[in-house]
């Protein structure tokens, strides 16, 4: 898999798409982080680290309402981003997570603290 993170959120698309509820996808610290954050914004219903087949999973839960879900950062072209240039994702109603030396949250949370980083994907 070159991409873990196009992967995350191309399955939660395509359950999505499925009308699927719940969705499986591999573990890893970053796909957690990321999840435990749309959680919290309300864009996730629920998310649990699911640990008792050969390998550790995620299950996430999704919401009735549909998500649009945009990757910014791509492995050929990473987007890192200052602070001050931090937008608002639809005047608000979206949410942006970045990647930063703080750990992973929403551009409103990295715009607060002052701090840049790489910008993951654009949630709305």
């Amino acid at each position: 898999m070159v991409d873990p993170i196009a992967d995350f959120l191309t399955r939660i698309r395509n359950a999505q798409g499925a009308r699927q509820s719940v969705v499986t996808i591999p573990f890893s610290k970053i796909k957690f982080e990321m999840a435990q954050v749309m959680k919290r914004n309300k864009f996730l219903d629920e998310v649990q680290k699911d640990e008792s087949g050969k390998f550790p999973v995620l299950r996430v839960t999704l919401p009735e309402r549909p998500l649009s879900l945009k990757r910014i950062s791509h492995c050929g072209q990473r987007a890192y981003i200052k602070a001050a240039d931090i937008r608002k994702v639809l005047s608000g109603f979206g949410i942006s997570i970045i990647s930063t030396s703080q750990g992973v949250m929403t551009g409103y949370e990295a715009r607060h603290r002052k701090v840049g980083g790489e910008v993951l994907c654009e949630i709305s």
